[in-house]
């Protein structure tokens, strides 16, 4: 009995394991699968040549980082023609939550002026680990992915606090397609009162 017993439990452990790699397998398929989506440069070119509100914003977002519990990319924004001064760095934690969803936590450089430009050596980033980074606490993206193979979210409520230009909360709408990626980012005041950010509709950005 103790034999047939001892059997059993090993039989199941080696299942729970199998069932644990294989979860662990998918969420890094799914994960990249995404990422592979996301990872490149990017401007709204277009879009500023159809509607002159819209300016040409330069969008890179390269991979950095990769951990049991998800993938990181560095991102950087700026005017297309003044690259080398960027006005928003971070750096995302992409992670696979369940089935067709994903989440993205925001983080914010310590010391951004010396990551400008790291994009086209990602490599940089192999010295150091994630004590360089600040998270946005509230400014996490949820995505789904569609039945077409996009993926869409946004961040949640009023949770993403922000004191920019008088802002008190932002937030963000996010649709990431085969060779495009539209975001639509807004401050709003305590009053709800839209304080920055594009008023008709978010950016596309083509990649490059």
């Amino acid at each position: 009995m103790k034999t047939i017993f001892l059997k059993i439990t090993c039989t199941a452990l080696m299942l729970f394991c199998c069932f644990q790699n294989t979860n662990g397998q998918e969420d890094i398929n799914k994960t990249n699968e995404l990422l592979g989506l996301m990872a490149g440069s990017y401007n709204s070119e277009k879009q500023s040549k159809v509607d002159t509100t819209y300016y040409n914003i330069s969008l890179h977002m390269y991979p950095i980082w990769e951990e049991d519990d998800g993938s990181w990319l560095y991102v950087e924004q700026a005017l297309n023609d003044k690259q080398e001064a960027p006005y928003r760095q971070r750096v995302y934690k992409v992670e696979h939550v369940s089935e067709n969803k994903f989440k993205t936590t925001i983080f914010k450089l310590k010391e951004e002026k010396n990551f400008i430009g790291k994009w086209k050596d990602v490599g940089y980033f192999d010295q150091f680990n994630t004590s360089i980074l600040e998270e946005r606490s509230g400014c996490e993206v949820y995505l789904t992915k569609n039945k077409d193979g996009a993926y869409e979210g946004s961040t949640l409520d009023d949770n993403c606090k922000s004191t920019l230009r008088g802002a008190s909360y932002a937030t963000s709408k996010v649709t990431i397609k085969k060779d495009m990626v539209y975001s639509w980012d807004q401050g709003f005041d305590q009053d709800k009162k839209q304080v920055w950010g594009a008023e008709k509709a978010g950016y596309a950005f083509d990649k490059l």
